[in-house]
């Protein structure tokens, strides 16, 4: 029964494809089974929208009159330091960074950190974006000072390049200490008086191919309401995590580096946040499509919530130490109920990712399918998989290398 990829972009093209999303296969194969399902559906769309911290983009701003290198000198995007170690014209500003000067950098519990993650939200949206930028002045490039107004409409280039998202699963953050404490995954109450988790669960895109059977470098996505593409495997990519008998990983195991052209992105789906007490970071709308190539294939793809289990992990203890402390599993049934049960107690919980985007992200990238707008590619490299030799180590573990 195997299918190609080439086979079913030419179902797309002839307005013939099957496509649904990561939710609706999960009734479809209740219903059909799964050998029915594999012949029938060719297609299946997830969705993930939530905070993604190592997100960031690069622009080119075009020659100032006369000529300013920007390498080497200094730039502000609305006050939050870009950076300019490349060229003369090239700009990068990551989600996380926050104004020099502006008190607010300094995480005051309470307070809004503006930062870079509005920064592309505001590009997105078309707003102007005030550029300041000093350089040292050269006889090729002698302008030292700049201070204008850049829209994205008016830059030669602008380009979202994210090096780590979509997470496939990731712990629940609880809090066992006695004080509030301030986290990337939220406000964590004391004596686990809240839990937040960050997933989309049954329609997250690698709990889907838990395996990376058709995802790798070079898939087209869904990425921040334009079209993206996968480019190399995310930071902290680490296949080799202890897995269930379905292939979910037990911890956080692979990620995907992405890339796509800003100019056809929207701020609905590249949203600037603030993390009260931690900082700033970029909200962000990945869709990835999977191919039924197979019974296998189709089978990890009807995974439903129920089937999927995340730590519960206390970041009073494991951050600020590298220290994993936990304190079970709960499904992701169990956490969209509204509380699970940590140590006997019931504790309330809360998500920091958009399960009702994840489904629109989904939709939507189901309806370019069947539209014939977006066709399917052959990754040009796999994923890392389990058994490669990525192992994830603590910085202070790693042996000093003095040999040059």
């Amino acid at each position: 029964m195997a299918k190609t990829i080439a086979e079913i972009n030419e179902r797309i093209k002839q307005g013939q494809a099957v496509v649904v999303t990561a939710e609706e296969i999960i009734d479809i194969v209740k219903r059909q089974g799964v050998t029915r399902a594999a012949q029938e559906v060719d297609v299946v769309t997830t969705g993930t929208f939530g905070p993604m911290c190592s997100s960031g983009a690069y622009f080119n701003i075009g020659h100032t009159q006369p000529r300013m290198k920007l390498g080497g000198g200094r730039a502000y995007l609305n006050d939050v330091p870009a950076y300019t170690g490349f060229a003369a014209a090239d700009l990068c500003i990551g989600s996380n960074a926050l104004p020099d000067d502006d008190p607010r950098n300094k995480i005051y519990p309470g307070e809004f950190n503006y930062g870079g993650g509005h920064v592309i939200e505001e590009l997105v949206a078309g707003n102007d974006v005030r550029l300041v930028a000093s350089a040292y002045g050269s006889d090729d490039y002698p302008r030292k000072k700049l201070e204008t107004w850049i829209n994205i409409r008016d830059l030669n280039s602008a380009v979202l390049f994210n090096i780590r998202n979509a997470s496939q699963n990731y712990p629940v953050a609880v809090n066992l200490s006695d004080k509030m404490i301030y986290t990337y995954m939220g406000v964590l109450k004391p004596n686990l008086g809240n839990a937040n988790f960050c997933s989309a669960g049954q329609l997250s895109p690698l709990l889907n191919d838990p395996y990376y059977k058709t995802i790798g470098i070079g898939t087209k996505i869904f990425l921040g309401g334009g079209i993206g593409f996968i480019a190399w495997p995310g930071t902290q990519h680490n296949p080799n995590v202890p897995r269930l008998a379905n292939g979910v990983p037990r911890d956080a195991a692979g990620t995907i580096a992405v890339i796509g052209d800003l100019k056809q992105m929207r701020s609905r789906w590249l949203v600037g946040a603030s993390m009260l007490g931690y900082g700033c970071t970029l909200t962000v709308g990945v869709g990835i499509p999977i191919p039924i190539l197979s019974e296998e294939i189709l089978h990890y793809t009807a995974i439903s919530d129920a089937e999927i289990l995340a730590p519960v992990v206390d970041y009073s203890v494991s951050y600020p130490m590298l220290k994993p402390d936990i304190l079970g599993e709960v499904s992701y049934a169990q956490l969209k109920s509204g509380s699970i049960m940590v140590q006997g107690k019931e504790v309330p919980i809360a998500s920091l990712s958009s399960y009702s985007r994840a489904v629109e992200i989904a939709t939507t990238l189901k309806e370019w399918i069947q539209s014939s707008r977006f066709l399917l590619t052959e990754s040009v490299a796999p994923l890392p998989q389990a058994g490669s030799d990525i192992v994830l180590k603590p910085l202070n573990e790693r042996p000093l290398d003095y040999s040059g």
